[in-house]
């Protein structure tokens, strides 16, 4: 296709019943579908002669967790052909396993395996669908919101048993007392003691 609106025209006119919105933006053309669809409308966009999205680039979500749909789903796919971008996505409650895109596109192994480990969505017919960026026991998903920014645990060496230790993360905040002014000028208790200083 040459231009992003005979792509989004060709698609709309192909897909009619799969495809709930699409638009132009960013010289990106975005689709929503339906997770149900997710399979027959990779396989077109992948297979079809005018459109020929034969890469995907990166598998991602995006996290509401104020929403009743919880996860945004994400793909984006090229076209080398055509040079042309396309964003497929959709939206799923939080306890929902959605379709792998293996079988169409087998790089979507690892991509699948990274959103499962950050967010903790399941893939169904995934070839090994097990944790690939965070340890051994690792507790929790975290790029979800909810997902406390110091995590559950640490990791540290022990000198004194020669070990490494997993233990719940403990925060210490020791108090301390911000000046705001200039240090060209001097800090107010600083100020303070020195002319108490020359009094005494």
């Amino acid at each position: 296709m040459n231009t992003l609106i005979e792509l989004e025209k060709k698609i709309n006119s192909e897909l009619t019943t799969k495809i709930d919105k699409s638009k132009i933006t960013h010289n990106q053309l975005y689709l929503d579908i339906d997770k149900e669809d997710l399979l027959d409308v990779t396989l077109f966009l992948k297979t079809n002669k005018d459109t020929k999205f034969r890469q995907l680039i990166d598998i991602t979500a995006v996290d509401y967790p104020e929403e009743p749909q919880r996860f945004k789903i994400v793909y984006l796919l090229l076209s080398h052909e055509f040079n042309q971008r396309l964003i497929l996505r959709y939206r799923i409650n939080e306890n929902e396993v959605i379709n792998s895109l293996t079988s169409i596109f087998p790089s979507a192994n690892w991509m699948e395996r990274e959103v499962f480990d950050m967010y903790g969505i399941n893939f169904k017919d995934h070839p090994d669908l097990r944790r690939i960026l965070t340890d051994y026991g690792f507790e929790g998903h975290p790029l979800r919101k909810d997902f406390p920014l110091t995590g559950h645990t640490e990791v540290r060496y022990s000198e004194e048993q020669k070990k490494v230790l997993i233990e719940p993360v403990k925060l210490e905040q020791n108090y301390r007392n911000f000046d705001y002014e200039s240090p060209w000028e001097g800090t107010k208790y600083i100020k303070d003691q020195t002319n108490n200083d020359k009094k005494n």
